[in-house]
């Protein structure tokens, strides 16, 4: 063998090493579909509160758009499902850490989030509306409240908070820690609109029709996804078979209907 075939060889040993030895490599070897079928169940991370994707009924059970995917995921997989509470925050930690098996949590798919996490396809596709006081009859859109002296909120941390740092350029931003805490400064008379995903707005318009109204023409588009560990192919292309068969499924359009539709059904539940 001549010096230029052992110069090839001894690098494609190296990558090999810098590859089996990356955190990606490591990661995607531990296989969580290997771990799920080995436990007989697959632990879903979930942030309780965005609502009517996931929410705790006054029993404490969890349900919404999100949870019928993961049961639907579930008995696709022949496991039982266990679902794990965290802050929105904390959902990639422990992801990372191996404390659950995937994320569903309306977790929009993000440039900045893919470098942590592996995303299957999108499973929802939603998007940014704005929200204005019932007695405001002369808005149309955001661009109507993008005026000096006038003050438009969003949930920090959201995408939300980011389309609108991009977008607004002369009303005054304000961001508060949850999209309740949000909504409620909008009815007493601190900002004059919100910014946030349309679902979210429709719930809160349908729980509270005096007082706010949603204007739904999208500002934004969104694709929601699953978050797997990053490099966890396997996993991820399981899921984008098994969203394939799902989406606009009997099963699929039943769970969409009641929880984005028949909104004023489901939240009896927690009245």
């Amino acid at each position: 063998m001549n010096k230029r075939k052992i110069g090839k060889l001894l690098l494609a040993l190296v990558m090999c090493a810098l590859v089996l030895g990356s955190p990606v490599a490591a990661q995607a070897a531990e296989g969580t579909l290997d771990k799920i079928a080995a436990s007989g169940k697959i632990v879903v991370g979930s942030a309780p509160g965005y609502y009517p994707f996931e929410m705790m009924d006054k029993k404490g059970e969890f349900i919404g758009y999100d949870i019928d995917v993961a049961k639907a995921i579930a008995d696709a997989l022949g496991v039982k499902v266990e679902f794990r509470q965290f802050e929105f925050a904390g959902l990639i930690p422990a992801l990372q850490a191996g404390e659950i098996d995937i994320v569903i949590a309306g977790m929009s798919i993000t440039g900045k989030r893919a470098l942590t996490v592996s995303f299957s396809n999108p499973y929802f596709e939603t998007g940014q509306v704005l929200m204005v006081p019932k007695k405001d009859t002369e808005t149309k859109n955001w661009k109507d409240l993008d005026k000096k002296g006038k003050k438009i909120a969003t949930p920090q941390g959201q995408t939300s908070a980011l389309l609108a740092e991009s977008i607004i350029k002369d009303a005054e931003i304000l961001h508060f820690p949850t999209f309740p805490e949000t909504s409620l400064a909008l009815v007493n008379g601190q900002v004059d609109g919100v910014i946030y995903d349309q679902p979210g707005i429709l719930v809160y318009e349908a729980r509270h029709p005096e007082e706010v109204r949603g204007i739904h023409d999208l500002i934004s588009l969104e694709n929601l996804g699953i978050a797997c560990r990053l490099g966890d192919t396997s996993m991820v292309h399981w899921l984008n078979s098994f969203l394939y068969q799902y989406k606009s499924s009997p099963r699929e359009i039943a769970s969409r209907t009641k929880w984005m539709v028949n909104i004023k059904d489901w939240l009896k539940e927690f009245e």
